[in-house]
């Protein structure tokens, strides 16, 4: 049995799994909240973002369950010897694309190229030549690769993209057997409410978009252990599984980080609220200093202090990635620890307001103490900015990550990271012909995430936020209209009044 490795980051991913939980079965037992958040489900933006983001939550999690293997016995060993473990520490993630892990090349190559994309000296009948070798991984399998090559990407795209949308059509018929379930329909009625989008959860827009990620998961697994689709790096290594690796900082980041903001920003923008007078002069003295010195220099200076701590005591960690780890751990509690700010400013304002309402006076009138009132009155007032405030700046940090490990004082160098790569792909745009596929997978993978979280914190500030709604028909509430064209219309064998 392999030896599960515990990484603060781990921790800390599971930790927010587990507290998004226990707020969804929160959720579903308060009747504000579950109308609130039923807003947000009636948003098709929103709904084919939500499936995006759990995708990439998804991958998240899966690299986030590190273990060592299991080393077999020495030959000669004992029967009652100690287990030995490997010194490399893997992840579930790296479990499931071990292929991608060996199929490493010697240098740089071309998405789903079969030979590699510099020339090298080659011996060729006794002479030397230059030529593009052919890849040890990618396109192995072609004999006749001028001729094989395109027949065989072909079939197996056609392959890929079949099961994909197989896989499609049984999620579709599943989810309409679900509906129909719940609703005491027929099959056949609720897959026509559906597909006709007479429904109020957008389900047709959601079907859509797990169709195209089934496709495309479809299309990449059935051509990724024959090539690479996204091609490979200088040192050979598959630039897909690099950018999956990649979600995972980016994910840590942007939720460990944002979580990190809250301590200080709600104990102190609450207590300059209430308190008033020095209390509030003194915190808002505090976060405009802060907010005065540019945060890139000040991040970069703790980074690089926290670096040299750790290179001084290398004993704490047994494996590099540990190290690793505990250096992205520590990028993220000072993102939070100097990012805070903004959401104290929010809550500052949002207070004022709350200790002047009735119910709050009345409280000091019967002599509640003035915790009893932060905790009963005013923070349950004020949690809707909080959620509005970590649903924005979670896009915010992700990209905040990457600008930080384009200067270097990012995540550590060994780690993979959307910044890391685009890092690396400055010396590669500009070499002739350029390598552009390394800055195209970092920058596809990185819109995807940011645009999905976009779109789902604009839906949720807009439920939130009454002032921030939008009232404008849906198009999904069929219901709704049909009311609304009853009312409209003169009821049946009435004439309408005439004038005079």
């Amino acid at each position: 049995m392999p030896k599960f490795v515990f990484i603060w980051t781990d921790l800390a991913v599971w930790l927010f799994a587990a507290a998004a939980a226990f707020y969804a079965w929160r959720v579903r037992g308060n009747a504000n909240l579950r109308a609130t958040w039923r807003h947000v489900a009636h948003d098709a933006p929103a709904m084919c973002s939500g499936v995006v983001l759990l995708a990439f939550i998804a991958v998240a999690l899966l690299d986030s369950i590190h273990y060592r293997p299991l080393l077999p016995p020495a030959p000669g060993a004992a029967a009652d010897a100690a287990p030995a473990y490997a010194t490399r520490t893997y992840s579930v993630l790296d479990g499931l694309l071990a292929h991608a892990i060996e199929s490493r090349e010697r240098t740089y190559s071309a998405p789903l190229a079969y030979r590699s994309f510099q020339k090298e000296t080659l011996i060729v009948d006794g002479k030397e030549t230059r030529e593009f070798p052919r890849l040890a991984f990618g396109g192995a399998h072609l004999k006749d690769p001028a001729r094989e090559w395109v027949p065989d990407l072909v079939a197996k795209s056609v392959q890929g993209v079949v099961g994909g949308a197989l896989v499609a059509v049984a999620l579709a018929a599943l989810l309409a057997a679900l509906r129909a379930r719940s609703r005491g329909q027929t099959w056949a009625a609720s897959w026509q409410e559906i597909a006709r989008g007479h429904t109020d959860v957008p389900w047709r827009a959601i079907l859509l978009t797990l169709a195209l990620l089934s496709l495309f998961i479809g299309w990449i697994a059935a051509l990724w252990p024959w090539y690479h689709p996204f091609g490979t790096d200088r040192t050979g290594n598959d630039v897909l599984f690099q950018a999956l690796k990649s979600i995972r900082t980016a994910v840590v980041i942007g939720t460990l980080s944002t979580v990190a903001t809250l301590p200080l920003a709600i104990a102190l923008g609450i207590l300059a609220g209430y308190f008033k007078g020095w209390v509030d002069d003194a915190i808002q003295y505090f976060y405009t200093v802060l907010s005065s010195i540019p945060p890139v220099l000040l991040i970069a200076a703790l980074v690089l202090l926290i670096q040299v701590w750790i290179d001084k005591n290398p004993q704490w960690f047994e494996t590099g990635l540990e190290r690793a780890e505990f250096r992205l751990f520590l990028l993220c509690l000072i993102l939070g620890v100097t990012g805070w700010a903004t959401l104290c400013r929010l809550l500052r304002a949002e207070t004022l307001k709350i200790v002047e309402l009735d119910y709050v006076q009345a409280a000091r009138a019967f002599g509640v103490s003035n915790l009893r009132i932060m905790a009963r009155h005013v923070l349950p007032n004020v949690m809707h900015l909080v959620l509005i405030v970590v649903v924005l700046d979670f896009s915010a940090l992700v990209l905040y990550e990457a600008v930080l490990s384009y200067v270097g004082v990012g995540v550590d160098p060994t780690s993979s990271s959307f910044g890391s790569m685009i890092n690396l792909a400055r010396s590669e745009m500009a070499r002739d012909p350029g390598v552009w596929w390394n800055l195209a997978s970092a920058f596809v993978f990185m819109l995807a995430l940011v645009l999905a979280a976009n779109l789902f914190a604009d839906a949720v500030r807009e439920a939130f936020d009454p002032r921030a709604r939008v009232f404008r028909p849906k198009r999904w509430r069929p219901a709704l209209a049909r009311a609304r064209a009853q009312i409209a219309q003169p009821a049946a064998g009435t004439q309408p009044a005439r004038a005079g």
